[in-house]
């Protein structure tokens, strides 16, 4: 300390530059909690690998929706023997989001072998975009629960 209090008093110029360096590295150092960072998962969510169908069913999903994506940019999520899991917005058994280059695609564990949850999850992937256009999540997809086992219309 000592030493860094004779270059403040007999440098002339220094203690400027020290001072203007130290509150570029404190304002630097505290907007950088303003960033952009990932949110928060589900409690107890953790990572999973893609069941090996996933791949079939984002094939298909590709398919009936008219729109190519790339599957090897969704990281998955599972909550483990869940039925649903807690956001913002209620209970779900899958949720998509993206924060930046992130994809996430979080299932609920009952759920994590249902076509239609992990393809509908795999559909706003493709939109990317939350909200459900019934021209893709109805009349095209059939990947709603009322739509889901359809036979469309002829």
């Amino acid at each position: 300390m000592q030493v860094l209090s004779r270059l403040l008093n007999n440098c002339p110029g220094f203690g400027k530059a020290f001072h203007g360096l130290a509150c570029l590295a404190v304002a630097v150092g505290g907007c950088s909690s303003f960033g952009p960072s990932e949110p928060a998962l589900p409690p107890g969510a953790v990572p999973m690998a893609a069941d090996s169908r996933y791949q079939d069913w984002f094939g298909r999903t590709e398919a009936c929706s008219g729109l190519d994506g790339s599957f090897q940019t969704i990281t998955w999520y599972v909550v483990p023997n869940a039925e649903t899991f807690e956001t913002p917005e209620g209970p779900k058994v899958g949720m998509w989001e993206k924060s930046g280059a992130v994809t996430r695609i979080i299932i609920a564990g009952r759920y994590v072998a249902h076509e239609m949850v992990v393809r509908h999850e795999m559909l706003h992937h493709l939109l990317d975009r939350e909200g459900h256009p019934s021209e893709y999540f109805t009349a095209r997809c059939r990947l709603t629960w009322d739509s889901w086992g359809q036979i469309a219309a002829q």
